[in-house]
């Protein structure tokens, strides 16, 4: 495989357009399993996503130009599924099944198109929404996170010198490798690629990759990123996101459904999924409510992805809810995700070993961990914790609460609504980084 010299290219950019986003598979596998879904049984809704910048100091739209930001978004727009690669999707084997999508699914993916958008900006802050069927919008969040921060990233760059660039992209390399030779050190660890939505560019994503498959082996079992799953002859790993249960929830005619709209997206999935894919984002309302309401058919499934709690805390408490159903937590799977650093990963390995099946998803901090990397401080290097939520589902609102409150989302008054059903408990603020 040949290896990009990244620097080089950074520093150059000599033609007139460098696409972020270079292809539509250029995003995360559980977008293109959850859009088979929607479009099997939702295609009639219509929903709303927009950008949500956590932190609020970072002042989005005065780091990137809104001109070339409409440039990249234009550009994603033009983009269709390669023959190449709708024959990859239709033929290769996904979680040890073959042909997963459908044909009639994989015939109006063919001829997908990413909908128009909504750009402006308000006290320093883009305003970027995407309004259309569910099936379009699903699609806009992670090349729109992939571009901001892209361009966020060429902007904190921009003024560096080659040579400087060699320096930036050396320690960096550096820094990963360290992470690397730490982590091949744990017996039998499973961790995979998370990072797309807010890595800090497509090559040097890429590269993270290749070193990860490089330097861990057989420990490295994937990357969320179609593209580079592909290309790299990797597994396209991934289940299914909050905005799930949370469009459900706000399609519901009184609280019973809202109550029950978890539990109904189960169902729905396991229609069209089964085995390893059985894996419960049980946060969306609160990981305590879940658990509380959930019928006893939850714990048949292969595991749980708590992705707003603690890894410690939120993983006990998944594990006595396994073993108050009678249920062997050594045979389920635990897939920790939230926030991740070499130092979580070791400490919630020990923590958990011989006790759960463990694995780990690698985000922001595999993708875009440039600290003491440049050679002169480069605020703009920094990851932000932004994000793309779903925030209307047929006009209605839609809402996260999240064990994290820092993570809610949606208008306040529906939040308030939320927590009278589902409760407070568990929910603890933490400081959102990334």
């Amino acid at each position: 495989m040949t290896t990009i010299d990244i620097a080089r290219r950074v520093h150059d950019h000599q033609w007139k357009l460098d696409p972020i986003v270079r292809s539509l598979l250029d995003t995360d596998f559980y977008k293109l399993l959850m859009l088979q879904m929607i479009w099997g049984l939702y295609r009639d809704v219509h929903t709303t996503f927009s950008l949500i910048n956590r932190t609020t100091s970072v002042k989005l739209a005065d780091t990137i130009d809104m001109e070339e930001l409409r440039i990249q978004l234009d550009h994603a727009r033009t983009l269709r599924f390669s023959k190449k690669e709708m024959i990859w999707l239709a033929g290769n084997s996904f979680y040890g099944r073959s042909q997963i999508f459908e044909p009639e699914f994989l015939a109006w993916l063919a001829k997908f198109q990413l909908p128009e958008y909504e750009l402006s900006k308000r006290d320093g802050q883009l305003v970027l929404e995407f309004h259309g069927p569910w099936t379009h919008t699903t699609m806009w969040e992670i090349p729109a996170l992939a571009i901001l921060n892209e361009l966020r990233s060429r902007s904190a760059t921009k003024g560096l010198d080659r040579f400087a660039l060699d320096v930036l992209y050396a320690r960096a390399k550096a820094k990963m490798w360290s992470k690397v030779e730490r982590l091949r050190e744990l017996p039998d660890l499973r961790i995979s690629d998370f990072g797309t939505r807010r890595r800090h560019s497509f090559l040097w994503q890429r590269w993270c990759v290749e070193a990860l498959k490089e330097g861990l082996g057989s420990a490295f079992n994937g990357t969320s990123n179609v593209l580079l799953a592909m290309d790299t002859d990797l597994e396209a790993l991934g289940t299914n996101a909050h905005e799930l249960p949370m469009v459900l929830a706000a399609l519901s005619k009184n609280d019973e459904e809202i109550l029950s709209a978890p539990y109904r997206v189960l169902q729905d999935w396991n229609r069209y999924y089964g085995g390893n894919l059985l894996i419960v984002l049980p946060d969306a309302f609160g990981t305590d409510a879940f658990l509380r309401n959930a019928p006893d058919w939850v714990a048949d499934w292969t595991g749980f992805r708590p992705d707003s709690a603690p890894p410690v805390e939120g993983g006990e408490k998944i594990i006595r809810w396994w073993k108050s159903k009678g249920k062997d937590p050594r045979d389920k799977l635990i897939v920790f995700s939230d926030g991740l650093d070499a130092d979580t990963i070791e400490n919630t390995y020990h923590y958990f070993k011989d006790n759960v099946r463990m694995s780990f998803g690698w985000g922001t901090n595999l993708t875009n961990d440039f600290a003491g990397c440049a050679p002169n401080k480069i605020i703009g290097l920094k990851p932000i914790s932004v994000v793309c939520k779903v925030t209307a589902a047929n006009g209605r609102p839609a809402v996260k609460l999240s064990d994290n409150p820092n993570k809610a989302t949606g208008d306040q008054e529906t939040i308030e609504h939320y927590l009278k059903l589902f409760g407070s408990e568990g929910r603890e603020k933490q400081d959102v980084v990334v």
